[in-house]
């Protein structure tokens, strides 16, 4: 099982603050069945350059490998990504590609809690169409509620994939919109999101546990969001 969207690069963004943080949370989607984790810290234009951003990557990723090695701990896999704030005009970025997850052309991209205008819509289709980057909208449970039913059908149509929280299964609030957009065939990844011990916590298991349980899901629904998993990351 993947976890698409996480923050355990040890102090890169506001997610785990020290190594010894960022192995408990490995060890914690370990026990929880996950094989492999996409590395996805914040990555704003504004701050800085995608070179200034993959240098701090790579820094971190070191102390982080070089700590899993020495202890000779049996970890998930780790894939190096980002996850990118969208602002208008990003499909101009020249270096855009660097961002996405290693060994793909999958790009998280995180969009704005508001209504998206026509502009912002053509952006993300032009991006697929232009570049050759495939946008995975993050936790798009938080915007969806913002769109109209068409503007989301125009995005899966254009070839645009989603990424949900974890969270948004676990809350009684959300599930039962989180279980019908999984039926569907709407959600194309699931990160735990996780940021810390205390406050966001891996809960994969929790998520998938729900998702099992769920008798209106069939198995080979599920089968199939594995699948389509796998052939998104390794086409």
């Amino acid at each position: 099982m993947l976890d698409f969207h996480s923050h355990i690069l040890p102090e890169i963004d506001d997610g785990a603050q020290s190594v010894e943080e960022s192995i408990a949370m490995l060890k914690m989607l370990k026990e929880q069945g996950v094989t492999t984790v996409a590395l996805t810290s914040h990555y704003l234009a504004m701050d800085e350059s995608p070179e200034m951003f993959l240098e701090r990557r790579a820094q971190s990723f070191e102390i982080l490998k070089n700590a899993i090695d020495n202890k000779q701990l049996d970890l998930p896999d780790l894939m190096l990504g980002a996850e990118v704030y969208y602002y208008p005009g990003i499909c101009k970025m020249e270096e855009l590609s660097t961002l996405t997850l290693e060994g793909t052309n999958l790009l998280l991209l995180e969009m704005p809690m508001a209504r998206w205008s026509e502009y912002t819509i053509r952006e993300l289709e032009e991006l697929y169409g232009n570049t050759g980057i495939r946008i995975v909208i993050a936790h798009i449970e938080r915007c969806i509620d913002y769109q109209k039913k068409e503007t989301l059908e125009r995005l899966f149509n254009s070839g645009v994939a989603t990424q949900v929280n974890a969270s948004f299964f676990i809350s009684k609030r959300t599930r039962r919109k989180a279980l019908k957009m999984f039926k569907l065939g709407h959600i194309g990844f699931i990160g735990t999101d996780c940021h810390n011990l205390k406050y966001r916590p891996p809960k994969m298991n929790e998520a998938l546990q729900i998702i099992h349980d769920c008798k209106q899901i069939p198995n080979e629904v599920l089968d199939d969001f594995i699948k389509n998993q796998k052939d998104n990351l390794y086409p």
